[in-house]
């Protein structure tokens, strides 16, 4: 048995059918285990014996745009990928803090080579692309509430709505969660 995180894209917990309890509803009619949620915010940990993560991804997309109306991606990345992107330690000594946040980019198709912007924005600093996990790494700075990074905005413009981020802390307890299963 495999473990697995899907990472879904434009969850709002607010909106009644994107329920915690709902999402996994979904992930357990598709005969999926140990199904558990992470946070409040699309991220989903299961078992399962299926390798091919692209089948998986279309077939949990599918079943959410069918059952719930939930139209956004599904980026499903497994426990070794994962816990080896957490053991490169990207991000060195930095810490993920309310004004500097660190973030990570996944792509659903990762490319052995992703372009990376040379300043994508003034209040970003690009860590790199990992490539085995095929993401972006980078450095927010949220320390001014009145400014808005675009690193985000060139992401979707680059790659399309097939990504999805998430911060350092919520990766760290997701490979949590999958480790304890």
């Amino acid at each position: 048995m495999r473990r697995y995180a899907a990472l879904l894209r434009g969850i709002a917990p607010s909106n009644p059918n994107m329920t915690n309890d709902k999402l996994r509803g979904v992930f357990e009619g598709l005969g999926l285990e140990g199904v558990r949620s992470v946070l409040a915010s699309g991220n989903i940990v299961f078992r399962s014996t299926q390798s091919d993560i692209p089948a998986l991804e279309d077939a949990i997309q599918r079943a959410l745009a069918t059952e719930l109306g939930i139209p956004g991606g599904t980026i499903v990345r497994g426990l070794p990928v994962l816990r080896a992107l957490l053991d490169r330690a990207p991000f060195g000594d930095l810490r993920h803090g309310r004004g500097t946040y660190l973030t990570v980019t996944f792509l659903k198709r990762p490319t052995a080579t992703a372009p990376l912007p040379e300043q994508p924005d003034p209040l970003t600093r690009v860590v790199g692309y990992d490539e085995e996990a095929g993401a972006f790494l980078a450095v927010i700075d949220n320390s001014d509430p009145g400014t808005t990074p675009d690193f985000m905005g060139w992401l979707d413009r680059t790659y399309g709505k097939d990504i999805t981020t998430r911060t350092w802390l919520t990766v760290q307890r997701i490979v949590t969660r999958l480790e304890q299963d």
